[in-house]
């Protein structure tokens, strides 16, 4: 991809944000192709070694905040009559559906997490066990007391493996629901910003 089709592409992903942004951002961007090819690089190697256009613009929006696409000042179209009055009449019912559709996002986006933090609780739980277990050994031993000994730190050893195992699994799942939160808000904040064009 040569350097005026990149921009121009990057210009139209852009879109919506406020004019400022993206005069700043493409200058930026050419600067970097520009120094690119200064230091040697072909004009595609040098828009190549940028990245995909498609992460610099999800990047790009996930930085820039929320409240300066909300006081982006472009003129909207204005609302016709009949769109007025079917917004109106429609009211009773797009509304409640609005809020319905809300809250179980809201409470989707919720369950996951209460998953995660109950993974959590789990963890902690069974190196609660392997602490009891090693501990409940050692009182069983100075009292003489050689099998039940042996079987609670069977079972402290058994927790400690357990735990080992779901500290992974419990990291895994961390990483990805804040992932999937991360992406949900940049998708929303991508969706908002398209919207905001129309």
């Amino acid at each position: 991809m040569r350097k005026q089709e990149f921009l121009a592409e990057l210009e139209y992903g852009l879109e919506g944000l406020p004019r400022e942004e993206i005069d700043e951002r493409l200058d930026f961007y050419s600067e970097m192709i520009d120094d690119r090819m200064e230091e040697g690089f072909s004009e595609e190697d040098a828009v190549a070694g940028i990245g995909s256009l498609n992460d610099v613009i999800a990047q790009i929006i996930d930085d820039v905040p929320l409240s300066r696409i909300l006081k982006n000042d472009k003129p909207r179209r204005a609302r016709r009559g009949w769109e007025i009055a079917l917004i109106i009449l429609g009211f009773p019912v797009w509304f409640p559906l609005l809020i319905s559709v809300g809250v179980i996002l809201l409470s989707l986006y919720l369950v996951i997490w209460a998953l995660v933090i109950s993974l959590w609780g789990i963890e902690i739980s069974l190196w609660g066990c392997v602490i009891g277990g090693i501990g409940l050994a050692i009182v069983h031993v100075t009292q003489g007391n050689y099998l039940p000994a042996l079987a609670m730190l069977g079972v402290g050893l058994f927790s400690a493996g357990l735990s080992i195992l779901l500290f992974y699994a419990c990291i895994a799942a961390t990483r990805g629901t804040a992932r999937l939160a991360k992406k949900t808000v940049l998708g929303f904040k991508t969706r908002f910003n398209r919207k905001e064009i129309a």
